[in-house]
């Protein structure tokens, strides 16, 4: 984890990119930044096996339409809005959050919008996107989603306002796929004594794209694996070659489709053009993510 008062963590086989995922992390400290790495971490490089599709942190939600995947991300440009993401099975549902301030009693809606796709012979379940806006810095929230039919309940804290003296705790995670070495990385996270505040993801996300024709059911298993983190603090996207997901040979011509679909980002608030270059400020860091595509052919 990273200090900024900012170790990566989860590093997969590589392979031949046409991606480069950059994230670049700015202090805004007057001088110099005594951060330091919290760990010295680091996954073991050989190729490692993925968690068969019945393990435990596979399983989906119990209860009719119950939401799953929950992830979350900053929603502005300062993190006083907080974009909310889930994935119901059977049916659309609502497209409601309700939340509420750890010390207030009054409950406010934000309504979002639903998404599905197709990727060949794949269907999705339906994709919410929804944002809170206009939250107070340094307060812990509370947000239910699946309103009317299973719902469930969630919380984050959001950072404090941006100055050049704010303590933040970063994570930086990268590579992650869904193996089992990868749950190692995130228990291992998950169990640092110094508590990361907010990840930064750093591209290569499900590794889908090992699978035969990108397999998008490993989308779906691997949003249900990160939830235990992801629906309780913002992970900060970056995409990388393994989200191209570009397959001419089976009709899929669509480059980063998937990503796109299922990861938003807060791309407008810095006046981006697209989701893969964007900028956030969070605390006393101003974090710029930038994706450069080459072609190789």
């Amino acid at each position: 984890m990273l200090n900024s008062n900012s170790k990566k963590m989860g590093s997969s086989p590589s392979s031949s990119s046409v991606v480069f995922a950059v994230l670049f992390l700015v202090f805004n400290a007057a001088v110099l930044c005594h951060g330091g790495k919290t760990s010295s971490f680091v996954r073991k490089v050989e190729k490692t096996v993925d968690m068969p599709l019945d393990s435990d942190v596979f399983r989906v939600p119990p209860g009719y339409n119950a939401p799953q995947q929950v992830h979350i991300t900053q929603g502005d440009h300062a993190g006083k809005a907080v974009i909310v993401s889930w994935v119901t099975a059977n049916e659309p549902g609502s497209k409601k959050v309700i939340y509420w301030s750890e010390n207030s009693e009054h409950k406010e809606e934000a309504e979002g919008k639903v998404y599905t796709y197709e990727f060949y012979n794949y269907k999705s379940g339906y994709i919410h996107h929804c944002t809170i806006r206009n939250l107070e810095f340094n307060t812990k929230y509370y947000y239910v989603v699946g309103v009317g039919h299973t719902e469930r309940t969630f919380w984050f804290t959001t950072p404090p306002a941006v100055g050049p003296d704010v303590p933040y705790t970063f994570g930086l995670i990268g590579d992650l796929g869904q193996s089992y070495d990868s749950n190692i990385t995130v228990t291992h996270y998950e169990n640092n004594p110094t508590k990361g505040q907010a990840v930064l993801f750093v591209g290569d996300l499900s590794y889908a794209d090992n699978y035969p024709n990108h397999d998008n059911v490993r989308w779906d298993t691997w949003g249900r694996f990160v939830e235990r983190s992801a629906a309780y603090q913002p992970w900060i996207w970056t995409a990388g070659n393994h989200e191209i997901d570009f397959v001419p040979e089976i009709g899929e011509t669509i480059p980063f489709k998937p990503y796109t679909n299922r990861y938003q980002v807060p791309y407008r608030a810095s006046q981006s053009t697209a989701p893969f270059w964007y900028s956030i400020k969070r605390a006393s860091a101003y974090i710029i993510v930038s994706v450069f595509i080459l072609s190789i052919w």
